[in-house]
């Protein structure tokens, strides 16, 4: 019998629930067995995972496949489909240990999909898990869903609505992870800065990022993963500000610097916004670092809208861009929009990512000489402060935070040497 094994797509929230499936899987004493965690944020992400289960079945034969993730969540009859598939679990359902059990499969195809109706999960329960298979950072989720519909986004009705981890016990998992060894702690969500509200008190980001970096002093860097910064609370800007151990690194939910688009995508916040608050932030704290989501060929985008979105580059200061070509998710207000010619959107993708590495390398100089502090992901490579990536000579311990002495960079990759 083969062991179990567990592919991933996607954000860091489905990074930390595979953790909480693969412990089920043991639990439930489920060998031979791969757990495939969906993403469906993109048309191509979904494609992506059809391919993986397809793969799956011809490296594995024997083994029994469960479909789960916000694709499953979102279209179970595609995946119940496929011949390959033995189990379609939805986003609820994948959490559940009652699950993961033998017995689950042979059953008739009609009884083969699990997916109830996300919109009806009113709170989000944290499951303990003790660490990250192969992985040095450990991720911890804080919040779940998202109550906002932005005419583009699909993962609401893969997500549910907005819905919170109390304080304490974010505090304790991420007190148990630090007792395990792990030197950074990711805080992460679907919609992060709507933390809270749902809570008693309405307790917010800024106010729980204080909790953990006071209740847990032996946490040497805490990171968030993105966050909306329209949004962003008093409390969480002053943390920025004040806390050295939360990481000078930002990403922000952007996704186009034209205002009509961000009208047109239902974003609650304009261009001049995203300036002001990168201008603020960074006027805060002189160390910190950008990145960005941003959508190229948006519906309706004209040739002078796409370049408001190149020029926000430069004027809020990203150095690092995630860039989604637009893709029609069905059921979302933009599908139903007038769409951008396809080679458009890839040729205008492929300029904003050009950009970015631009950017990329244009930011690394500034460490050139300098002594800085690095998360090491493996033996070679590891992560600055500022999630810039850093190959360092030698060999240090994955997982350890070591002083490097910066020589030089390459390829968007800063070069260094550990100081002894």
């Amino acid at each position: 019998m083969g062991a179990h094994e567990i592919l991933t797509f996607g954000c860091r929230l489905n990074a930390y629930e595979s953790e909480i499936m693969r412990a089920h899987a043991q639990a439930g004493g489920l060998d031979d067995t791969v757990i495939v965690n969906t993403c469906a944020v993109t048309a191509e992400a979904t494609r992506q995972a059809r391919q993986a289960i397809r793969k799956a079945r011809r490296t594995r034969p024997d083994a029994k496949i469960i479909v789960t993730g916000c694709a499953a969540q979102i279209e179970p009859e595609t995946f119940a489909a496929m011949e390959e598939v033995d189990l379609v679990l939805g986003n609820a359902e994948k959490l559940q240990p009652e699950h993961y059990r033998a017995q689950d499969f042979g059953i008739a195809l009609e009884e083969r999909v699990k997916v109830n109706d996300i919109m009806s999960v009113r709170e989000t329960a944290l499951h303990m898990i003790d660490g990250f298979d192969g992985r040095a950072r450990a991720f911890v989720q804080i919040q779940n869903g998202c109550d906002h519909r932005c005419t583009f986004c699909i993962i609401p009705y893969g997500r549910g609505n907005s819905r919170s981890v109390p304080a304490g016990d974010v505090v304790a998992q991420v007190r148990r992870l630090v007792e395990n060894g792990y030197n950074e702690v990711v805080l992460t969500g679907v919609d992060m800065t709507a933390y809270g509200r749902d809570l008693p008190g309405a307790p917010s980001l800024g106010r729980l990022v204080r909790a953990v970096l006071d209740q847990v002093p032996e946490l040497p860097r805490l990171r968030l993963s993105s966050i909306d910064s329209i949004e962003a609370d008093d409390a969480l800007i002053a943390a920025f500000a004040e806390e050295q151990r939360l990481m000078p690194h930002l990403h922000l939910s952007l996704q186009s610097g034209d205002n009509m688009v961000l009208k047109r995508m239902k974003r609650r916040h304009s261009r001049e916004d995203s300036i002001e608050f990168c201008s603020r932030m960074r006027a805060l704290r002189d160390d910190l670092v950008f990145g960005a989501d941003l959508i190229a060929g948006f519906p309706t985008e004209t040739d002078e809208m796409f370049e408001n979105s190149v020029a926000l580059v430069e004027d809020c200061g990203l150095s690092f861009l995630h860039v989604f070509p637009f893709s029609p998710r069905p059921g979302t207000p933009a599908a139903r929009m007038p769409q951008v010619d396809g080679s458009v959107v890839k040729a205008r993708a492929r300029r904003l990512r050009e950009v970015g590495a631009q950017r990329t390398d244009a930011l690394l100089p500034g460490f050139h000489g300098t002594r800085i502090s690095v998360l090491m992901e493996t033996e070679t490579v590891g992560r600055s402060e500022q999630f810039v990536p850093v190959h360092v000579g030698g060999r240090s311990v994955p997982g350890s935070v070591i002083e490097v002495q910066v020589t030089g960079s390459q390829d968007g990759t800063l070069i260094g040497q550990a100081c002894s």
